[in-house]
């Protein structure tokens, strides 16, 4: 396996929202614009070839498969497994207390940009990092990127790893990021109920959502001094 990064693209713009929406609840409203995100990928030619086409399988499957198969997996897959969660603190903190502030200085750094969220919308959200980068010029998209790329290659990792389609989406942000998408060792997700549990009463906080000590890398995010742009289109 190489361990070459792949070219940086000059334009990701609407390859970056188009990965954004595929990583997206699957619902009919974002489903009848799969042809509109695969145009928006053959356009911008912002990812390599075989990319490209394994993001195409991933399109065509959402688009033949029925509505209900679709769903019902991208829950199985995304909300019920801690390895493979869209929220990147999830990853970092956990439910720790520091989750909270890094929170906030992340959508501090969205609001200058002039990107304001949904209600629905958390703002460590992969799906709302991706059309943040969106807004911003290509070099500093690419470095917003790099920041999270220890996070988004765990992701990837444990996508792989249960051999789930989605994991050429990731593939994808990290390569567009600078990255190669090479994976590495992730742990077995807890059993739900495991994973779920609620500490005893005034016995603290269970251990499996703090900071993750097999986890130690740290996150930071570099705020924009001079954003070009005000608000994010989808």
């Amino acid at each position: 396996m190489s361990h070459h990064s792949p070219p940086l693209a000059l334009s990701m713009q609407l390859t970056l929202r188009a990965l954004a929406h595929l990583l997206r609840y699957p619902d009919a409203a974002l489903r009848a614009h799969l042809p509109e995100l695969q145009a928006a990928l053959q356009q911008e030619a912002a990812l390599a070839a075989p990319r490209l086409a394994e993001l195409e399988q991933l399109l065509q499957r959402l688009q033949q498969s029925s509505g209900l198969t679709v769903e019902a997996e991208y829950v199985e897959l995304f909300d019920r497994g801690r390895s493979t969660a869209l929220h990147l603190f999830e990853h970092v903190h956990g439910d720790s207390r520091d989750r909270g502030p890094a929170m906030i200085d992340l959508l501090q750094t969205y609001e200058q940009a002039g990107l304001y969220l949904d209600a629905d919308d958390l703002p460590d959200y992969l799906p709302v990092l991706l059309e943040f980068a969106s807004t911003q010029p290509a070099e500093r998209a690419r470095a917003f990127l790099h920041e999270t790329a220890h996070i988004v290659r765990a992701i990837f990792s444990a996508l792989l790893k249960r051999q789930s389609p989605y994991a050429c989406v990731l593939a994808a942000v990290l390569e567009l990021a600078g990255e190669a998408a090479e994976p590495v060792p992730v742990a077995a997700d807890p059993d739900l109920d495991q994973a779920w549990a609620e500490p005893a009463a005034f016995d603290g906080c269970a251990s499996s959502g703090q900071t993750r000590p097999d986890q130690p890398q740290p996150i930071r995010f570099v705020k924009p001094s001079h954003p070009s742009h005000q608000g994010a289109q989808t």
